[in-house]
């Protein structure tokens, strides 16, 4: 059977397990919530006995990397937290300059992100590539909005995966947590323009075919040209919801009973000076 859980080799201990899960969580294997095997299966996997396993979970457990719930078992915790608390993301939404400051940090680093990833991508990096393209194009082809938008983030989180750097890693995928969650602006307005979900599909396909094809140079073009995109239908995105909320208004004001706005005088008394006002 296949599995990312290997054979203690040697010292069979605590710390030797311990070790190999802190591994693949720092590489990006095991991601925020994934669910360990049970006990007695990931021990059989590691094979070493269950009280040196349970001891190494309780050591994992103390330094935060994974987390029992009732029923649930024991999973990967959150270790790529929140890039902004609360009260910074209520700020953020309040002044959109944050999105240009997001985009523009995006711009900059997908773009060493996908040169470094054009230049390491293994052939199983290509594989799951290659599988998120395909999810990508048949969510697209269904028109399935929730679909795209979760092969996006997936995309884009794999390409920092392929860059074999974990600092890239789990910054990519704390930056993506806030793209996922619509913190900086929202993806419908954005897919609801014409012709964009087409152009984001040929744009991510560009990315992928450099990446493929261990091309950095047209990685890097393929990903700064994909958020220069991104910036360009955010913003006419804003300017046609500003655009139909003031629309929305005037036809709400000019629908209203007393035909929305002063009623015009007649002609009998245009040009007159109005009666005085007698007490």
């Amino acid at each position: 059977m296949t599995t990312i859980y290997t054979k203690i080799e040697h010292a069979r201990t605590a710390d030797a397990v311990v070790r190999q899960i802190e591994g693949l969580i720092l590489e990006g294997v095991l991601r925020d919530g994934d669910r360990l095997p049970g006990e007695r299966e990931l021990a059989a996997r590691m094979e070493v006995s269950r009280p040196i396993l349970r001891d190494a979970l309780k050591v994992l457990e103390g330094r935060g990397l994974l987390v029992t719930r009732q029923g649930g078992g024991t999973q990967v915790a959150n270790v790529v937290g929140e890039v902004f608390a609360e009260p910074m993301r209520a700020l953020i939404a309040r002044y959109p300059k944050a999105t240009a400051d997001y985009l523009e940090y995006r711009r900059e680093i997908e773009a060493v992100a996908a040169e470094m990833a054009a230049r390491r991508a293994t052939e199983a990096d290509k594989a799951l590539l290659a599988g998120i393209v395909s999810r990508m194009e048949h969510a697209h082809s269904a028109a399935d909005f929730d679909g795209e938008v979760a092969a996006d983030v997936e995309f884009h989180n794999a390409v920092g995966e392929c860059t074999h750097n974990f600092v890239f890693l789990h910054t990519l995928r704390s930056c993506y947590r806030l793209l996922a969650e619509g913190v900086f602006y929202s993806r419908a307005h954005i897919y609801d323009l014409p012709g964009t979900r087409d152009a984001l599909l040929a744009q991510h396909k560009a990315i992928f075919a450099a990446i493929r094809d261990g091309d950095p140079a047209a990685a890097r073009t393929a990903a700064v040209a994909h958020i220069a995109y991104v910036e360009k239908v955010n913003a006419e995105a804003e300017r046609t919801g500003e655009w139909e909320r003031v629309a929305s208004l005037r036809l709400r004001h000019r629908s209203e009973p007393s035909g929305g706005g002063q009623k015009p005088r007649s002609r009998s008394s245009a040009g007159r000076s109005p009666a005085p006002v007698r007490s």
